[in-house]
């Protein structure tokens, strides 16, 4: 019997994971600067696909690719662990944020539990700008959810840029495409496909930092 295994596509017709070499060579059969790696397990590939498509293929691809995209499971919720937050403010909800060394510079974004606190997602750093990190954050909490099947959650961002972005399913950034850049656009190119391709019911709530205070997921920078 055949050993099972996972094809991840970063960059193809339609980024995704593939259960078969099949579906995988579709996406990218005369595709130009595919990228794509196969994997053994489906929690190995769910890593590799939320990660830099170049640290797993390409001549900077190292043997144990380190995990930039942390994908743990939403916590299981417990009423002791309640952080104290506004009272207009859901707590069934993750936070996400994006900070920047420079604007472009080195990127990075995460998401936080309301209720816990707990990191369920971080990625980077990479270089890139403060708005597209918190348009990223926000695609990347709207796939995890629906990757786990999680319907009862929202996601706060304080970025209106950002929002607006993911309604408009387009990143409208003026950053250039180039050698430094191009691992973030790859990134982008599969936020923007996947949003073209799925449906979702996640509400995306406006952040309101002057009533409010920062958001949970700030990295405390400023």
């Amino acid at each position: 019997m055949a050993k099972e295994k996972f094809y991840v596509v970063w960059h193809g017709v339609e980024p995704g994971i593939y259960t078969n070499w099949k579906d995988c060579e579709k996406q990218v059969k005369g595709f130009d600067k595919a990228l794509y790696k196969s994997f053994g397990t489906k929690q190995e590939a769910e890593e590799a696909f939320y990660s830099s498509p170049y640290d797993y293929v390409g001549s900077k691809a190292t043997k144990a690719a380190p995990k930039k995209a942390v994908l743990s499971d939403v916590p299981t919720y417990r009423s002791d662990t309640v952080l104290p937050l506004p009272l207009e403010v859901t707590s069934n909800a993750i936070a996400v944020d994006a900070a920047c060394s420079g604007n472009p510079g080195a990127m990075e974004y995460r998401g936080v539990d309301l209720k816990t606190g707990a990191q369920i997602f971080h990625y980077g750093p990479v270089f890139g700008t403060n708005n597209i990190g918190e348009f990223l954050a926000i695609v990347h909490g709207l796939a995890l959810l629906k990757q786990k099947g999680i319907t009862n959650l929202s996601i706060y961002s304080d970025s209106r840029n950002a929002m607006s972005w993911v309604a408009q399913k387009k990143c409208k950034t003026k950053l250039e495409l180039n050698p430094k850049t191009e691992e973030l656009f790859d990134l982008i190119h599969r936020a923007e496909t996947w949003l073209k391709n799925n449906q979702y019911t996640t509400p995306i709530i406006k952040w309101e930092t002057e009533k409010w205070g920062e958001i949970p997921a700030d990295f405390g920078r400023k």
